[in-house]
């Protein structure tokens, strides 16, 4: 089932499901967002597609007609964006070692000392047991953490960029979304598209500036899909400058072309107790092995990043823009 939230006719919020063509959304009666019927699949122990089924009324919109206007917001959303927590993975694809390094550009020389960067260990951890046996914990993977869900845009929103930042560019991903029931068990509502977008030139310049070039904006969706997730996931990345496309290039995920399982990569998230507080929500990006930054393309305000993955839907589709930063040195006040 593919599940949106979209802002109907009259202005009001909505979700609805997308139909099997992708031509047109039929509307739910009684849950106004996606939150609220997890929330209620929860509570009445359904799956999430069970419930949302029985809810379809017979209301209907033209997709492509919402995505065009803006009117497509992100599959999931807290009600309080301070409870939405925004995090990801990295160097657990097959080739994200690969990318990585094209833009530390040290592979070669510590392959030929036979010595390996941090990030050439982690991503070699996980290739020897990052896909550990049902029921137990392999390697950990590499961590990060984006922000709340303030920092989410819709699809079709731009991507802001803050002015002290060295670069915007597109990471294409796999995002698994969560809520957390009232037990503290997480439950996985389903899978969407994502751009991750990152600051690749400051991560460039010190890997333990990772954490800084994490902390950006984000898009996901625009379709929340639920059921078995294809082990074998293959899309399309590109930039388009003007309406031209200046960059494109394939790029795959699932676990058919990880180093980790989702089972692993799921437990070493919600193993701490902190990520399991009843009513959270989580958006957890998988990682990717394609970044135009690797090719040496740098987007530009106004570029717009296109992830596609037919397998999850809509195109994710978002222009760049460069934004006031909002604070300057020196202005924190002593009270």
């Amino acid at each position: 089932m593919r599940l949106i939230q979209l802002i109907d006719d009259s202005g009001v919020a909505r979700t609805g499901v997308v139909d099997s063509d992708g031509r047109s959304v039929a509307l739910l009666s009684g849950f106004d967002t996606t939150y609220a019927l997890a929330s209620a699949a929860i509570a009445a122990g359904q799956p999430l597609q069970a419930l949302a089924s029985a809810a379809l009324s017979e209301q209907r919109l033209d997709y492509a007609q919402a995505l065009a206007q803006g009117r497509v917001l992100s599959p999931l959303t807290h009600p309080d964006p301070a409870h939405c927590r925004v995090t990801g993975t990295g160097l657990t694809h097959l080739g994200s070692a690969a990318a990585r390094d094209a833009m530390h550009q040290n592979l070669q020389q510590q392959a030929s000392s036979g010595m390996l960067t941090d990030s050439m260990r982690m991503f070699q951890a996980g290739v020897e047991g990052g896909i550990p046996a049902d029921g137990q914990a392999g390697a950990q993977p590499e961590w990060f953490y984006k922000g709340d869900g303030g920092i989410v845009v819709a699809p079709g929103a731009p991507l802001p960029s803050p002015d002290f930042a060295l670069d915007g560019g597109e990471e294409p991903e796999l995002v698994g979304l969560y809520l957390i029931g009232p037990d503290g068990t997480p439950h996985r509502l389903g899978f969407a598209i994502g751009n991750e977008f990152s600051d690749h030139v400051t991560e460039r310049q010190n890997y333990l500036l990772l954490a800084h070039s994490k902390l950006r904006a984000c898009a996901v969706g625009p379709e929340l899909c639920t059921g078995e997730l294809p082990g074998d996931l293959q899309g399309s990345s590109r930039i388009r400058r003007g309406g031209e496309v200046i960059w494109e290039k394939p790029f795959v995920t699932g676990e058919a072309n990880m180093c980790h399982s989702l089972a692993n990569l799921e437990y070493h998230h919600f193993k701490y107790a902190a990520h399991r507080r009843p009513g959270d929500v989580h958006l957890h990006f998988f990682g990717t092995a394609t970044l135009s930054f690797a090719d040496g393309v740098r987007a530009e305000p106004g570029d717009c990043f296109e992830v596609d993955l037919p397998a999850l839907g809509a195109p994710l589709r978002n222009p760049l823009a460069r934004v006031p930063g909002g604070f300057a040195p020196g202005t924190v006040r002593p009270l």
